[in-house]
């Protein structure tokens, strides 16, 4: 669904805003839909901070971890990810970002639930400058949730220090979409869907908004192991070689299942005593051009410390990072951002 002014949405429910959700009313809709409406709108205005019917998860969350199964299961037909468009009078202040596989740390009743999942974020600003009303934003939002199926798990404070404790994977990784969740109160809502359970994330001061929506989605590696006799063939014809080592998402430390190809490359350097290697980390274009360039560096010096480590001498190797200056494919898909991102080794 397209990101634009016609409020919020989502798959079979088009017809189901009525008055209150400005832009969504279809005419000719049954008397049955606008009943759904209603009784959503209704679920959606009763469900207030501070008060019992807040979310049907909510006391569940208060103590411990979160347990999703509190939560009833929606089988609503919701459309294609993320879902959602925003309400009549509202825009995103540039393109809305887009995480193919990441994490979040939804805030649940004084606790982080991470989600590991694909993401989308934006930050909404008002049409006209100055007409920003958070209280009509926060009723469209929670009749969208109402209308999904799902419910209000938690609105309320994040302390300083849990935030500064996220690190960049969150604060700079996530910037757009978070919010000044320094100074206002994050809610969190939950749709529990047997295709992946949907998270939001929302954030508002009296100027703005910040909006994530996650669905729940299983890490699947992509790298494939090359041996070190392949690699010495690519490395003599070619003069390098691209390695696809998986990385901690928007971190540099190298997962465990990438550990068996940093050892073939120690394995092909002890073969060849000689051979001197420059190890460059590239990025696809997702996020921002500098923090790309830092995490690229950041990732190939890490290769480096794997590689010293199990013997080679530092004065063989050298780390550089080029971000996603260098790419190898078309970013415009997935396909071609998964090739961008690689580790390369250069002969010297």
């Amino acid at each position: 669904m397209r990101l634009d002014r016609t409020g919020f949405v989502i798959g079979v429910a088009a017809a189901i805003a009525m008055t209150l959700l400005a832009g969504c009313k279809k005419d000719g809709a049954t008397d049955a839909l606008k009943e759904t409406a209603a009784a959503a709108l209704e679920k959606a205005t009763d469900a207030m901070p501070g008060q019992a019917d807040d979310a049907a998860g909510a006391d569940q969350a208060k103590t411990g971890d979160f347990d999703i199964s509190s939560v009833p299961l929606s089988t609503v037909a919701l459309g294609d990810f993320p879902y959602i468009t925003l309400p009549a009078g509202y825009v995103s202040n540039g393109d809305p970002e887009t995480k193919r596989i990441a994490r979040f740390p939804f805030w649940v009743k004084g606790r982080a639930h991470w989600v590991e999942g694909r993401f989308y974020l934006l930050n909404v600003y008002p049409e006209k400058e100055g007409d920003y009303n958070p209280y009509e934003l926060r009723k469209n939002l929670e009749a969208l949730v109402a209308q999904m199926g799902g419910v209000k798990l938690s609105e309320e404070k994040i302390p300083y220090d849990t935030i500064k404790s996220w690190g960049d994977e969150v604060t700079m990784g996530f910037l757009k979409g978070l919010g000044d969740i320094y100074n206002v109160p994050a809610s969190t809502y939950v749709v529990r869907r047997d295709d992946g359970n949907i998270w939001i994330h929302f954030a508002q001061d009296t100027a703005q908004g910040g909006l994530i929506v996650g669905q729940e989605k299983a890490f699947v590696a992509t790298a494939q192991l090359l041996p070190a006799s392949e690699m010495k063939k690519q490395l003599d014809a070619a003069g390098k070689v691209a390695l696809q080592v998986n990385f901690a998402t928007d971190k540099t430390d190298v997962l465990p299942d990438s550990l068996p190809q940093i050892e073939q490359v120690a394995e092909l350097m002890k073969i060849d005593g000689a051979l001197k290697l420059a190890v460059n980390g590239h990025t696809d274009d997702s996020g921002d051009a500098a923090h790309n360039q830092q995490l690229s560096e950041g990732r190939a010096k890490a290769v480096v410390a794997l590689l010293t480590g199990k013997g080679i001498d530092a004065s063989r190797l050298t780390a550089a990072g080029f971000g996603s200056t260098q790419p190898v494919a078309d970013n415009g898909t997935q396909e071609g951002k998964a090739k961008n991102r690689r580790v390369e080794l250069v002969k010297r």
